[in-house]
């Protein structure tokens, strides 16, 4: 065999467990059809939280109108798009050297299956012991008119310019925290929603909290829409029209597109008219697609080893491996019903690796903080609060930790978390809603993990004035119930 181990994908489903397979002596490749590092790195999580931050700080400065606050902070986006195109530039570089520091062999090109120890880039095939596929997610578009003016995530982060009046198809991650960016740079949104609620997978009551936020700077929200074409009043010379194929297990009305298609991707003041089965019609200067992502595993030669897969990703077993023995699936590709999170990839890299070396079990999760980076944060860990309020297992006690310290939290006066504990007072859950959500989301892991006591944090001593500090001094309620 040429290799031990090979990974279909360099992101960090791949590298970061692969590292630990070389050190071991194992000798294992690393295949990217892209750039290295996949999405997050690139395109997705990096891009994102540079882009965020500004208008972060710009709300955070917000909280002191009336009270010393002088002037306004403005964000320069052209700027700071030069900034970011920047920095990300330097990604795949970066990751390239890591590749070479930890004696990682590379291949650029994309890999196919041709058997169960055959991957093929190009004309070179390379013989292994096992294949592991870390191939990620690519988003969905719509198979409607017009579908071919459709923006998504990748373009809309690396736009040269923001848009005067933006239509959002989709109100998950992307869609609202794309909206928060559009509503603190004082822009115009259309938010398209295909059901009845916003981010479905956090507490509801701060979904609605942000919402509410997003309405008072001119975003709009259409609720149990479905969009039945996008049509455009000028000439564009290159719209987005490289659309792959409809996957197997996805519904028909979905397509993949391609992330490296050229596209048009400046903005049209009113051109573009967005209508909708209901007869809702909206006019706006760009519309993007943010309806979700699907697995990426088209063409990659599943079919020669007689893989199958849906809309999740391709099925795995308790040990990440396929229907194939020899064959795993790591990161957001493998349908294992987790989260698809980067921190689940890393986790399942690393999982990996010591499966590889005969050193684990079946793998197990800990709690799973999730967090939607709007403006402000809405976080979730552990046992949900709507699972809390319906079970006589549970007891949920709201710490609204922002009214009595605001203070402490650059006068985040809302801030407020939802603590769900057990009938033996233990932290099972908590759903936040604060400037700075995911570190209280952080530490709510920690303490649910190691089953830390409501007792043993009170016998702690921390930093203050911090936000972690004022929530945990909060919990005396829970405690000692006064």
């Amino acid at each position: 065999m040429d290799y031990d181990v090979i990974y279909i994908g360099s992101g960090n489903a791949a590298w970061q467990g692969g590292r630990f397979l070389r050190k071991a002596g194992l000798k294992v490749l690393i295949i990217e059809e892209s750039l290295y590092g996949g999405t997050c790195a690139n395109r997705g999580c990096n891009s994102k939280a540079l882009l965020d931050a500004p208008y972060e700080i710009k709300a955070l400065g917000d909280n002191f109108e009336g009270v010393g606050k002088a002037g306004n902070f403005e964000v320069n986006w052209p700027e700071l798009m030069k900034y970011k195109q920047k920095r990300i530039a330097g990604m795949s570089i970066f990751l390239d050297n890591k590749f070479d520091e930890y004696d990682l062999d590379v291949a650029h090109g994309k890999g196919v299956i041709v058997d169960e120890h055959t991957v093929k880039v190009g004309e070179k095939k390379f013989t292994t012991d096992k294949i592991v596929i870390c191939t990620g997610l690519k988003p969905v578009i719509p198979d409607i008119k017009g579908r071919e003016y459709l923006h998504d995530s990748t373009d809309f982060l690396d736009i040269a310019d923001l848009p005067k009046h933006t239509i959002i198809i989709g109100a998950g991650f992307v869609g609202m925290e794309f909206a928060s960016i559009l509503a603190e740079a004082g822009l115009t949104a259309d938010v398209i929603v295909r059901g009845d609620m916003a981010l479905k997978y956090f507490h509801q009551p701060y979904v609605q909290n942000v919402i509410e936020i997003l309405k008072e700077k001119n975003i709009r929200f259409h609720f149990n829409e479905q969009v039945k074409e996008v049509l455009c009043d000028v000439e564009i010379e290159n719209p987005k029209e490289k659309v792959l194929n409809v996957v197997q297990g996805m519904n028909s009305d979905e397509t993949l597109r391609d992330p490296e298609a050229k596209v048009d991707n400046k903005a049209y003041e009113n051109a573009f008219t967005v209508n909708c089965e209901s007869g809702l019609s909206l006019k706006g200067d760009y519309v993007i697609a943010a309806m979700g992502r699907t697995a990426n595993v088209e063409d990659i030669g599943l079919e020669n080893v007689g893989l199958t897969y849906t809309k999740q990703g391709i099925k795995v077993n308790g040990h990440l491996q396929t229907a194939v023995e020899n064959i795993y699936a790591s990161g957001d590709v493998a349908d294992t019903g987790i989260a698809k999170l980067v921190t689940v990839a890393i986790h399942h890299s690393k999982y990996l690796a010591k499966e590889i070396l005969g050193e684990a079990s079946e793998i197990t999760y800990p709690v799973i903080p999730a967090v939607a980076y709007t403006i402000p944060r809405i976080a979730t860990v552990g046992v949900p609060a709507y699972v809390g309020e319906k079970s006589d297992e549970y007891d949920v006690h709201t710490i609204r930790y922002g009214r009595s310290y605001s203070l402490e939290l650059k006068n985040d006066l809302t801030a407020e978390a939802k603590v769900i504990v057990d009938k033996d007072l233990q932290i099972v859950g908590a759903e936040i809603y604060a400037a700075d959500a995911e570190n209280v989301a952080n530490m709510f892991a920690f303490i649910i993990n190691q089953k830390i006591s409501l007792e043993e944090l009170d016998n702690m001593i921390y930093a203050f004035p911090s936000s972690s500090s004022v929530c945990l001094y909060k919990l005396h309620k829970i405690h000692y119930k006064f």
